[in-house]
């Protein structure tokens, strides 16, 4: 039996939480809502959730601090929701660990597909009955390692490799360009899809993460390579 997806959705705002929740329910997903930071860390803390959309400003403890103490117990892909469009809020959401963001206001549409998105990303990729997925991802295979876009599945010979989402879309655009140099910039479009053009050193704590899983399933974590004053190259 499929599981349906626990969707937490956090904002202070009644009429946001409404219109969102109920649209996800008719979706077919299980939602639970909190109305501040603390109330949401209580419920991630009793029970676990598959997607966590997230206002940044909530009284108390604030949006950015509670994705950092999701982050710090585990890889719930985060979904940010805010009023604050500007460049330096995107990177300070992916800096610490969000999953995408969406500015208000916005269209359900566009935050259906988003959660849509995560979710088959995420490790877990449960859906929503009655969904249908035909399966049209790439199988991978470099140095050994192979890493399957349908299933989500990353191993090493017969080891499996337990990536978030955010590390496993990294892993998948440098294989799919294995032996190329990508940049940083071409990594932060191409992988995780954000338009941003400041200088960020979200890539490189990414890929310091990457080499640690890849090393701990016996992978030389220098099959990732630093190409010095420019990005970073698989050599499979």
């Amino acid at each position: 039996m499929l599981h349906t997806p626990r969707l937490l959705v956090v904002d202070d705002e009644d009429t946001i939480l409404e219109f969102v929740s109920f649209n996800l329910r008719k979706e077919g997903y299980e939602v639970t809502t909190a109305r501040d930071g603390d109330e949401a860390l209580a419920l991630a803390a009793a029970q676990p959730f598959d997607l966590v959309i997230l206002d940044i400003m909530l009284p108390g403890v604030d949006g950015f601090e509670v994705c950092r103490r999701l982050r710090a117990k585990g890889d719930v892909p985060v979904l940010f929701l805010s009023a604050r469009d500007t460049e330096l809020d995107k990177v300070v959401g992916l800096e610490i660990g969000g999953d995408d963001y969406l500015a208000k206001p916005f269209g359900i549409r566009e935050l259906q597909a988003r959660v849509k998105a995560l979710l088959r990303r995420s490790a877990s990729a449960p859906r929503p009955t009655g969904g249908g997925d035909t399966g049209t991802g790439d199988v991978f295979e470099a140095g050994g390692i192979r890493l399957d876009e349908d299933s989500h599945d990353v191993t090493f010979g017969e080891t499996p490799i337990d990536l978030t989402p955010r590390e496993f879309e990294l892993l998948a655009c440098l294989m799919r360009h294995n032996g190329k140099v990508l940049s940083r910039d071409q990594l932060l479009r191409q992988a995780w899809g954000w338009e941003i053009v400041v200088e960020t050193k979200t890539v490189d704590t990414h890929i310091k993460r990457l080499r640690d899983k890849l090393e701990a399933a016996g992978v030389d974590p220098e099959i990732v390579e630093t190409v010095r004053g420019y990005g970073y190259r698989l050599n499979g």
